[in-house]
């Protein structure tokens, strides 16, 4: 099902043919995002991931996209904490043409100054939008507060400040130091061969050169807090938090059941008891975000003020309920259920079937199939929940972030 290849200068190639459908999807995946960044220009990966898409040496930004529309496909780009992803979705027959622009965007990129700056102010709106989302801005605040000044805890996005830093000269250094190719994995999954990406890959990509080379700060101790920000909002959003697990932790599987019990569906905990129960919320949930090593578990909520106080102490109920009382096989085998559908019908898109290969080469992970990754969910216990849950929270109260309309 899995096909691998790596170029002579360190490129990673991965590619699961499937041959029943029509679609193909295609990614560069790039080993850097904000916490790989000098603090003096925080935000320069997403302000690159951006700049691909502003003109090559063979096309201009029009022309890009309408080659895209042209043949009915998806052309985007995204950047996270660890990795910066550029991916095209194309039809079989025009997986040729979602290649190459892909590798035009990649290698022929301009970076012309005049677009830099242009490109900056459509970033500083974005941060401003994203200031004015109180329910995604309160999850930044939490990184903040459980990865305390650690690079983990910066935003994506960068800041105004670290923004007017940023010119052409530090983006070409940034690009020398973290676009090399041992730093790089480009994947694919659908209607294709590996025969073919490769051939494209090798013309566009084997001159690449360098070698990625970057020393990750120790992460810093855990200490609880609340952070409090007022902003004149209708509800308050608030999150609690704490460490979670790393990529290739054994007990990643148990945090996962753990995580589907307690706010990870509309049968979750939280969901029943605030929402159903006593008609505190809209909209409540957990998610936990894994990195290279330490993960964030993290609570969300969404309440009017009056109601802050109930609805803290409530989750923390339920969260002590977890680590103080062993799970019923009824609640247990209903999250695993739910893991196991969510996981199979994710992989009826390529796009997801292409991002989970490219994620497992990146972090070097063990290649499963679906099959193997269901027996991982199924091998949990109601005694692992147990332990994981006292783990993360039975030594420390979590960390608490909200946003609203404190007067104080």
């Amino acid at each position: 099902m899995y096909q691998r290849a790596t170029l002579p200068n360190g490129l990673k190639i991965i590619c699961e043919s499937i041959p029943y459908v029509h679609s193909v999807s295609i990614g560069i995946w790039v080993g850097t995002g904000s916490r790989y960044e000098d603090p003096k220009y925080n935000g320069i990966s997403h302000l690159i991931e951006h700049m691909l898409f502003k003109g090559t040496s063979r096309r201009t930004t029009k022309q890009i996209a309408e080659a895209i529309d042209a043949v009915g496909g998806q052309l985007n780009a995204f950047t996270t904490k660890e990795y910066t992803c550029y991916y095209a979705k194309v039809l079989g027959e025009s997986f040729h043409l979602g290649m190459d622009l892909l590798a035009d965007m990649f290698t022929n990129s301009l970076f012309a100054q005049e677009e830099i700056e242009k490109e900056k102010l459509v970033v500083l709106e974005e941060i401003k939008s994203f200031e004015d989302s109180p329910d995604e801005l309160v999850h930044d605040l939490l990184a903040g507060a459980v990865l305390k000044e650690h690079p983990l805890g910066w935003p994506i996005l960068g800041t105004p400040e670290t923004m007017a830093r940023i010119d052409r000269q530090i983006i070409m250094e940034y690009l020398l130091q973290h676009y090399t190719p041992d730093n790089i994995v480009i994947a694919a999954a659908g209607n294709l061969q590996i025969d073919q990406i490769i051939a494209e890959v090798e013309k566009s990509f084997s001159k690449l050169k360098g070698k990625f080379d970057c020393q990750l700060p120790p992460l810093p101790l855990f200490s609880p807090e609340t952070v409090l920000k007022s902003k004149d909002t209708e509800q308050v959003h608030l999150c609690l938090g704490t460490r979670g697990v790393n990529r290739k932790h054994a007990d990643k599987y148990a945090v996962f059941v753990l995580d589907s019990i307690l706010g990870g569906s509309v049968s979750s905990r939280l969901f029943q008891e605030l929402r159903e129960e006593r008609g505190l919320v809209y909209v409540t949930g957990s998610n936990h975000s894994a990195f290279r090593d330490t993960g964030i578990f993290s609570i969300y909520a969404g309440t009017s003020l009056n109601n802050y106080d109930e609805v803290v102490r409530l989750i923390q109920q339920e969260i002590k309920r977890l680590y103080r009382e062993t799970v019923s096989d009824l609640e247990l085998n209903r999250a695993k259920e739910q893991l196991k559908g969510n996981l199979l019908l994710s992989l009826e898109s390529t796009s997801n079937r292409m991002s989970r290969l490219a994620k497992i080469e990146l972090y070097h992970d063990q290649l499963l199939t679906p099959e193997e990754s269901v027996a991982k969910v199924e091998a949990v216990t109601a005694a692992d929940v147990l332990r994981i849950a006292a783990e993360m929270f039975g030594a420390e109260e979590p960390v608490i972030t909200a946003i609203g309309p404190f007067k104080k």
